[in-house]
């Protein structure tokens, strides 16, 4: 007579952790502007190089990047804030959105220049040569829409 067997037990159901379990973000610290990495949902963060804290923005923010004029530092902001003083140097950075900036090549050293769009010329940083921009003039400028 046959032994009935016994099905196979079910495997369990593998783990799958909460959608922001582990989830982290990251931000520039205030006071020696290394790059943090923080879980979600912190309010601040204590830099371990500097002991700065720096305060996390709310939930939803979004945050742009530029390139300080001054000393070159990545700097992060909030999206649609018109200036950004850089915490190093101090220099205020115009932060403008990609549909109000423009590109155009330098008439001296051929560095591709961003710069205000409508503006009827722009300084290379690199060799100092002024580029008119004007226009009418310009074949190489470039209206950046993003």
């Amino acid at each position: 007579m046959p032994v009935p067997l016994a099905p196979y037990p079910t495997p369990p159901a593998p783990y799958t952790p909460p959608a922001n379990a582990g989830a982290q973000s990251q931000l520039v610290c205030s006071g020696c502007r290394n790059l943090l990495m923080y879980p979600v949902g912190a309010t601040s963060v204590c830099c371990a190089v500097c002991n700065a804290v720096t305060a996390v923005p709310p939930p939803g923010t979004e945050m742009a990047q530029l390139v300080c004029g001054g000393c070159h530092t990545l700097l992060m902001y909030i999206r649609g804030a018109t200036s950004v003083q850089c915490s190093c140097c101090h220099t205020v950075n115009l932060a403008l959105e990609a549909n109000q900036v423009a590109h155009v090549n330098c008439g001296n050293c051929r560095m591709l220049l961003m710069y205000q769009y409508g503006a009827r010329s722009v300084k290379c940083a690199v060799c100092n040569f002024v580029t008119s921009v004007g226009a009418s003039t310009s074949g190489t400028e470039q209206k950046f829409n993003g």
